[in-house]
């Protein structure tokens, strides 16, 4: 009996596991030839939709249920060779599926319109999802009949035209998603009508007029952000309840004018409030802010016309910035302990404000009483002017110094000129066996003293070996052009891969790969590509021989082919991401820290970061590796007496000599590899510092789910690595601070992503507090340590740095040296006995 009925048992088992199966294999013909002719009009490759197989449950991205397609996710896909030559919107299958949900196609570029026909055929679809997809034309109305839509995401495009007002038929939206477009016109009033929207981003576009009351009904808003448009006028008085469910309001950058509603102080749930850069003009709400659990991440009202006194508001936010404006009076002690930037205002006892003839014209012509910087009498100067006054009255005594003392000075400079000539050629010595002299720059071929010094370096190649490794240096195996000299993979005769860089002399100049050379005699460590030889037997073209890294470079590996997959497109995983960012600082903490005089790699980017068949990483691109201007090495007079035509001077074309500089572009790389963005680093400055203007601003310590704005959409993270990766875009924050003297210095870098966890998390125990608190050269304090005033800092993109910009003592260096060389990712922060850190405290503990 009971195997009677242990047998039935297993029946049925395999009768739903049979039912299951069939369900999950595509029924339709029509459908099935769809599917492949929308594979052909795409060129998607054959190792994410193969043949012969069913794509129900073969195809990446296609999901099916009772036997139809219902889901198409070609997010990130690579094309193949044919397709990329002509990438088209080509998606008129997609007409064949009338129960499609959802269809992704999100960084697949799609350069053409969207056709009308999608709100027409495709009536069932719920999530449309477009993004950066290099759409072009205006969009159709008829994507206001697909009344099962909850999801439209269009943004980073080129979408232009107006947003239909056949929108505000989309009854079932919860998420509207326009930005970074150039869609022109109006906010539709009909999109208040939709009641169950949560999301509304409209920025980065060219909206005008003004916000329609309409939108007043959005019951359900929790994300609003109409930032960097052309908007206009007064905030509806309805816009805003204390009722409301909104976490982020972002209007920056527009043109709105008047009052902020008195209500939107008293929205429980707010989390972000950024109106900066627009004209709003009232004093700051006395509203009271005693409920300590309203405690929001950011405030920003920069760049506006609010006067007045400072008010108890501003401790319901844990960083403010309320520079660029005309606030008056004494600063509260409590503004201090909230991060607070107040630069050009008219505050007393605060640097940087505007003047009394600046203060008192603003308040004048409004009728308004100015406190003349706390003076009682309105005809004495402002406390910053009388400061200037006091300068000015020893001007004369200083003038009559500088005459006595330039005799004097004219003869300690012709003795010191020749003693500096003679001590910048002579060669700078590493007190640990490490140094970095400086090569003659004379024309012509190098001399064969000069070539005997590096005839040890590596191995000597003939120039025909490396031409037969290289198959005569053909474009098949041209890797890139570098700025120093081309890149070629080869196979040398014993088999093994190598990369060859032609130089050509005559288009470069020959102190480029001397000073290689010269680094590459004196420095060897794991984190640096290494060097296998070179050939100089023609006089005009110069070859050196790197080890072959089997992953190429990072900025190439971030979406790799899969070779488990055939032709598949795979994103790096949060662990090999943390991995290469830990080898990268291990290595420019080296040339930081380990090496004297400390050496600046100045071509910090993704392509510099080599990765071998481990993804362990191998810094490369070294031709402009130099000492840090500035250092120890050399005194203050010295450089004073650097002459003009110096070897040691960088062109106007090249970075600066600063480790804050390398600091500066790793921080692009880290918040790259945050969002996936790692090509930025590559683009203009103009489209850099607007990235990083619109980037930034969700990046906080006080919260960590702001970070997912910016993730990387194909990064696939759980709760405990979503805290490394908020850990990682903090550090990379600190490093893009615009003032190089509070950047971290590599070391504190090196750690703080070696112990992402210690980042974000604070010990419980009152005495690791007091330990942190007391130890102001901890790596950790490094880290935070100017965080008040780097989050309300605009970024600047950095141009050629020059060593008055950043000199080499920019930083304190004091603590204890990170430890480098380790490889392994570490345990983050030790046990598990953590809480989140209670910022408004600790932070300030330690800067």
């Amino acid at each position: 009996m009971v195997n009677q009925t242990s047998i039935v048992v297993l029946a049925l088992l395999l009768l739903l596991l049979f039912e299951s199966t069939v369900e999950q294999r595509l029924s339709s013909s029509t459908e099935l030839t769809a599917l492949f002719e929308l594979r052909s009009s795409l060129g998607i490759r054959r190792g994410d939709w193969p043949r012969k197989v069913d794509p129900c449950s073969s195809w990446n991205g296609v999901r099916c249920e009772n036997g139809s397609v219902s889901g198409i996710n070609i997010s990130g896909f690579r094309r193949t060779r044919l397709g990329e030559q002509n990438p088209r919107f080509a998606v008129g299958s997609l007409a064949n599926f009338t129960g499609l949900v959802s269809f992704n196609a999100s960084r697949f570029l799609l350069p053409g319109s969207i056709p009308d026909w999608f709100g027409q055929r495709l009536l069932a679809l719920q999530v449309l999802d477009l993004r950066s997809c290099n759409i072009t034309g205006v969009l159709p109305s008829s994507i206001g009949n697909l009344s099962s839509l909850t999801s439209l995401y269009l943004s980073d495009n080129r979408l232009s035209g107006e947003i239909p007002s056949s929108f505000g038929r989309l009854l079932s939206l919860s998420v509207l998603d326009l930005s970074k477009n150039s869609l022109t016109g109006s906010i539709p009033q009909g999109i208040g009508a939709l009641s169950g929207l949560r999301t509304l981003n409209l920025s980065s576009n060219s909206l005008t007029s003004s916000i329609p009351a309409q939108l007043g009904g959005l019951d359900s808003l929790v994300d609003l952000d109409l930032s960097n448009n052309g908007l206009s006028g007064l905030l509806p008085a309805n816009l805003f309840r204390a009722s409301s469910l909104l976490q982020v309001i972002v209007l920056r950058n527009n043109s709105f004018i008047g009052e902020v509603p008195e209500v939107i102080w008293s929205i429980s749930g707010l989390n972000m409030l950024d109106i900066s850069r627009n004209n709003f003009t009232a004093r700051l709400s006395n509203a009271s802010s005693n409920d300590s659990n309203a405690i929001a991440a950011v405030l920003d009202i920069s760049g506006n016309n609010f006067y007045g006194g400072l008010t108890t508001i501003v401790r319901r936010f844990s960083s403010v910035n309320l520079s660029g404006n005309y606030f008056e009076g004494r600063v509260p002690d409590y503004v201090s302990d909230n991060a607070a930037s107040l630069g050009t205002n008219c505050l007393q006892n605060v640097l940087s404000q505007r003047t009394l003839t600046d203060c008192a014209s603003f308040y004048a012509e409004r009728g308004l009483s100015f406190d003349n910087f706390g003076s009682t009498n309105s005809s004495e100067p402002s406390a910053p002017e009388s400061r200037n006054s006091d300068r000015s009255s020893n001007r004369n005594r200083i003038i009559l110094a500088a005459v006595l003392g330039g005799a004097g000075f004219i003869v300690l400079l012709t003795s010191l000129l020749l003693l500096v000539q003679f001590l910048r050629r002579r060669k700078k010595v590493n007190h640990r066996g490490i140094g970095i002299g400086q090569v003659p720059l004379e024309a012509g071929p190098p001399s064969p003293g000069l070539a005997s010094n590096f005839s040890s370096l590596a191995d000597m190649f003939t120039y025909q070996q490396l031409l037969q490794a290289t198959a005569d240096f053909t474009d098949a195996n041209l890797i890139k052009h570098g700025h120093s000299g081309d890149l070629f993979k080869g196979i040398l005769e014993s088999g093994l891969p190598v990369v060859v860089k032609r130089i050509d002399s005559r288009s470069i100049k020959k102190e480029v790969y001397l000073l290689e050379l010269d680094f590459f005699s004196k420095v060897a460590h794991t984190r640096v590509v290494p060097l296998l030889g070179h050939c100089f037997e023609k006089e005009n073209e110069k070859l050196l021989v790197y080890k072959y890294m089997p992953n190429g470079d990072l900025s190439s590996s971030l979406y790799r082919k899969n070779n488990s997959e055939g032709d598949g497109l795979k994103s790096l995983d949060w662990i090999t991401r943390l991995k290469i960012a830990i080898g990268a600082a291990e290595g420019l903490s080296y040339l930081h820290h380990e090496c004297t005089p400390p050496l600046v790699h100045r071509d910090v980017q993704a392509s510099s970061i080599l990765l071998d068949d481990k993804f362990e990483v191998r810094l490369g691109s070294l031709s402009r590796v130099c000492p840090q201007e500035g250092n120890g090495h050399s005194n203050r007079i010295t450089r004073l007496m650097r002459l003009p035509q110096s070897s040691e001077q960088d062109s106007s074309d090249c970075p600066a000599a600063s480790c804050a500089y390398d600091v500066y572009c790793f921080g692009t790389v880290l918040l790259g590899l945050v969002t996936g963005k790692l090509d930025i680093d590559a683009s203009s400055k103009t489209l850099m510092k607007e990235w990083l203007e619109q980037t930034l601003p969700y990046i906080s310590i006080y919260d960590k789910e702001l970070v997912t704005k910016i993730l990387d959409p194909s990064l696939l993270v759980d709760e405990d690595l979503l805290e490394e990766v908020w850990a990682m875009a903090i550090v990379a924050r600190r490093c893009l601070n615009p003032k190089p003297s509070r950047r971290p210095l590599m070391k504190y870098i090196l750690k703080a992503l070696e112990n992402p966890l210690r980042v974000v998390r604070e010990d419980d125990s009152s005495s690791a507090r007091l330990r942190r608190a007391s130890s102001r050269g901890s790596w950790n304090a490094a880290i935070f340590g100017s965080w008040r005033q780097s989050s309300s800092d605009i970024t600047v993109i950095p141009a050629t740095y020059t060593s008055k910009a950043e000199g080499g003592t920019s930083f304190k260096r004091s603590g204890t040296t990170g430890s480098q060389g380790s490889s392994a990712r570490k345990g983050g922060g030790g046990d598990q006995s953590v809480s989140h850190r209670h910022h408004s405290k600790e932070i300030s503990t330690e800067a």
